[in-house]
């Protein structure tokens, strides 16, 4: 798998999606088809709205925004577009897992039906069952997932794919041939299935809404991404329930598009989850959308103790220092930790894969955040987040580089616990 990486990308507030029937793939003069690219096409005067709405019946739209959309274009035309006076044209930018490259082992039953990380977060080296997450969704924006798989298959509730090139979201497939997004999967929710011999999550009675946004090797469009995280948003208003979203992705600049729609789902009650990337021990590596102010970034714990508690990974990406101590979250602030490196869980083929990455700590917050609003329905997003942040100060990190007592830029404010 691909480590944490990234690329830089346009500016523009989401508004609203706006879905169309075909994306064929353009063809040269040989037949062949063109490389293509996605990019984002904004007005740079009101006098072109006229352009405009010609370029969206000659290019078609994936996703509209407040002042422009997203299409794919060949490289011929994009560099067309650039000379129109009319247009502001920019490539979107694309995001990947926060996973460590790893060989993994997979098995047809897990070796460990609650890995360390159940271990860990639930304050019990002897637990054998997980339980909570009634009546909450967490909506995984990932690779997919394997729905069919024993230990997530009583828990599936959407199944969507905002990567396809036919039509923007596609209902009733979210086809996982990566393995990493049915891997975050299970470590929120799985239930260790009907004949109780798989593998356990955080919060194995809340629902899943598997959300497809990155392609097979791990990587997906910033547009695509925002509007699933939009759509969840709308999702959990529309039919009264609370959403946690969970996104094990990112990249190290901060993307507009990604960075409107997570305050548009904090404003619209939805709480999101972030992985902190990949990219320590340095200072200030931390990436997007994990280091926005209105997502909780998750750093990864090893299982293995110094100063009295566990230790954060080095690989896990850092914060600033700058800001140490305070326990206030700004931009690119870590705020939590929770086990990421060695993590078995649910994959692709059915059955189970060790790997590591912030990726991996990021759903194990997700799932808590699930357990305690189920705990506490009446509890709004925000009220949920001081909670988090309330049980991580509780327990405290003082394990790896950068990690200290209290918020520090390592470990956030700390590891929090489901007891």
């Amino acid at each position: 798998m691909k480590k944490f990486l990234v690329s830089a990308v346009a500016a523009v507030m989401m508004l609203s999606l706006f879905t169309m029937g075909a994306f064929a793939a353009p063809t040269n003069q040989q037949g062949q088809a063109d490389e293509n690219l996605r990019v984002l096409i904004k007005s740079t005067n009101s006098a072109s709205a006229k352009a405009q709405t010609n370029a969206k019946q000659e290019y078609g739209v994936r996703w509209k925004f407040e002042d422009g959309f997203t299409t794919d274009v060949t490289k011929k035309q994009f560099e067309a577009l650039q000379k129109n006076k009319n247009f502001e044209v920019s490539k979107v930018n694309k995001v990947q897992i926060a996973a460590k490259p790893t060989n993994g082992e997979r098995s047809a039953t897990p070796s460990d039906q609650t890995p360390w990380g159940m271990e860990a977060i639930y304050n019990d080296d002897a637990i054998t069952t997980t339980d909570g997450g009634d009546n909450v969704r967490v909506a995984v924006l990932d690779t997919g997932t394997y729905v069919d798989h024993p230990d997530l298959k009583n828990n599936v509730e959407q199944c969507k794919d905002f990567t396809q090139r036919r039509a923007p979201i596609l209902d009733g497939t979210c086809q996982d041939r990566n393995g990493h997004g049915t891997h975050v999967a299970g470590t929120v929710l799985a239930d260790g299935g009907s004949d109780n011999l798989g593998v356990y999550g955080v919060a194995p009675d809340s629902k899943l809404w598997a959300y497809r946004v990155l392609g097979n090797s791990g990587s997906g469009y910033s547009d695509d991404i925002a509007n699933a995280i939009k759509h969840a948003a709308d999702q959990a208003n529309a039919n009264g329930v609370n959403v946690v979203i969970s996104m094990s992705l990112g990249s190290s600049v901060k993307d507009s598009m990604i960075a409107d729609a997570v305050t548009y789902a904090n404003n619209n009650g939805a709480l999101v989850v972030a992985a902190a990337g990949n990219d320590g021990p340095g200072e200030n590596t931390i990436g997007f959308p994990g280091g926005l102010q209105d997502a909780v970034a998750v750093a990864a714990l090893e299982d293995r103790q110094e100063n009295g508690t566990y230790r954060v990974a080095d690989f896990s990406s850092r914060g600033n220092p700058a800001t140490d101590g305070d326990y206030v979250i700004q931009e690119r602030d870590v705020e939590l930790s929770a086990p990421g490196a060695a993590i078995e869980s649910t994959w692709s083929d059915g059955g189970y894969n060790t790997i590591s990455g912030t990726s991996m700590a990021t759903p194990h917050v997700s799932g808590l955040a699930a357990k305690i609003w189920a705990e506490n329905p009446s509890l709004s997003s925000d009220q949920l987040r001081v909670e988090l942040q309330n049980r991580a100060q509780a327990n405290d990190i003082s394990g790896g580089t950068g990690a200290a007592a209290g918020d520090d830029y390592a470990s956030g404010f700390g590891f929090p616990l489901a007891n």
